[in-house]
């Protein structure tokens, strides 16, 4: 069986295998910094570079982990790259950093990054763990600005698209929308399948 192409595999990580969408993992700050989208953007890219280095480091180390403590050191290699990212919000990016607040130390917890550590990571090589912490926290990144940017947009009208009901909402269209696009390309194969073997059929002698 082929290794996934490039394309294949952001298009796991953007839309079939989605952290936010799809794993509805790293809910947490999805739903409390999302009320704009330059806190998206913030959130999304330090979230992004931590997902990135931490795979390729638990790739790197996996073969001197044990089993029996592999989720501490994950948590010791994030918690690590977390804090080098805070102190990097701090110097240069002041005002993000007290927008964003908690959440920026809290990317410790998120469960989308030890989940790709433990599943991915810690299993395969060094390249294609970092090619899967790109995928996977674009995947992520995107859906924070998307989220962030239509509360922003509708709040000019709606000023509870900015609180926390708005978050549980605009993430229940975008989930009920992803599964509506879902369900009209099945059927589209569904129905697809039998016109070509009917069409064949019909070309036999």
């Amino acid at each position: 069986m082929s290794a996934p192409t490039i394309i294949e595999r952001f298009k796991t990580g953007l839309w079939y295998e989605n952290p936010g969408l799809v794993q509805l993992l790293g809910l947490c700050p999805l739903l409390a910094v999302t009320s704009t989208f330059i806190n998206g953007l913030g959130l999304g890219i330090a979230t992004l570079s931590v997902l990135i280095v931490s795979n390729g480091l638990v790739s790197a180390t996996r073969r001197w982990i044990r089993s029996e403590i592999r989720i501490p050191i994950y948590v010791l290699i994030i918690a690590s790259l977390v804090t080098c990212t805070e102190l990097i919000f701090k110097a240069w990016f002041p005002a993000l950093d007290r927008s964003l607040g908690i959440f920026i130390p809290l990317i410790v917890t998120n469960c989308a990054i030890v989940a790709r550590a433990e599943i991915f990571a810690s299993r395969n090589p060094i390249g294609s763990s970092i090619v899967d912490g790109i995928v996977m926290g674009t995947g992520f990144a995107l859906l924070l600005m998307a989220i962030g940017a239509f509360r922003e947009l509708v709040a000019m009208g709606w000023l509870l698209a900015v609180l926390p009901p708005g978050a549980f909402f605009t993430l229940a269209l975008a989930i009920a929308a992803k599964n509506s696009i879902d369900k009209r390309r099945e059927e589209r194969r569904a129905n697809t399948v039998p016109q070509r073997a009917k069409h064949l059929n019909q070309q036999d002698p």
